[in-house]
């Protein structure tokens, strides 16, 4: 008989914020039902003071089972705008308002499903101190969930994009997740998305050199 896994608890993080004991902590996080069907947890990664913090939503798929944020396709349109936008990849730090994987199975596929604002306020701890353990110059939310999370309700994705707002956790830009690029049939329009995500990188990159000036 399979082990059943224990029912949800608040998370509370280590007081330490060394990255690779905060990593290992969220390891064993259940502070909602996610952990129940995700694979593992999925903390962020990067250096220590960078100029950029990336923050998604959750882990996709690809994510989940390889336990590291943006591998997946959103992550390979992620790394083409940095790159357009002249961003080094390896001054970013890249990570997800929720660390499990929400699905639904459709077929032998797992489909992404948006997590809820309880889901949300569980994880918070550990973006929290993620936050406090790598001091970004500039988080950077990707879609509605990281702009909640970060930022609180009350905030527009599309008609506020490429925006900076102050938030408990530091200055805020506001984007669009790069999944939503890979969603876009039309050829002409596909390439006007990601246009449009490399210009709002390329705002987050100027605005780093202008704070630091």
């Amino acid at each position: 008989m399979a082990a059943v896994k224990a029912p949800a608890r608040q998370a509370e993080p280590p007081a330490s914020r060394d990255l690779e004991t905060l990593k290992a902590a969220a390891a064993s996080c259940t502070g909602c039902d996610l952990y129940l069907n995700a694979t593992q947890t999925v903390f962020g990664e990067g250096p220590v003071r960078p100029l950029l913090m990336m923050v998604g939503e959750q882990p996709g798929d690809k994510e989940d089972v390889a336990g590291r944020p943006f591998v997946g396709p959103a992550g390979g349109i992620l790394d083409r705008a940095l790159a357009a936008a002249a961003i080094a990849r390896d001054k970013v730090y890249v990570t997800n308002a929720v660390k499990h994987f929400k699905w639904t199975p459709k077929g032998k596929r797992r489909i992404h499903e948006t997590p809820r604002a309880s889901e949300m306020r569980a994880c918070r701890p550990w973006l929290e101190a993620e936050v406090e353990a790598i001091s970004p110059r500039l988080l950077v939310c990707l879609g509605s969930v990281a702009v909640g999370s970060v930022l609180g309700s009350g905030y527009k994705v599309l008609s506020q994009r490429g925006q900076v707002f102050e938030s408990a956790l530091g200055p805020a830009l506001i984007t669009v997740h790069p999944s939503s690029i890979l969603r876009v049939e039309d050829p002409d329009e596909k390439n006007a998305a990601f246009e449009l995500l490399v210009i709002d990188l390329k705002k987050a990159a100027s605005w780093v050199e202008r704070a630091a000036a």
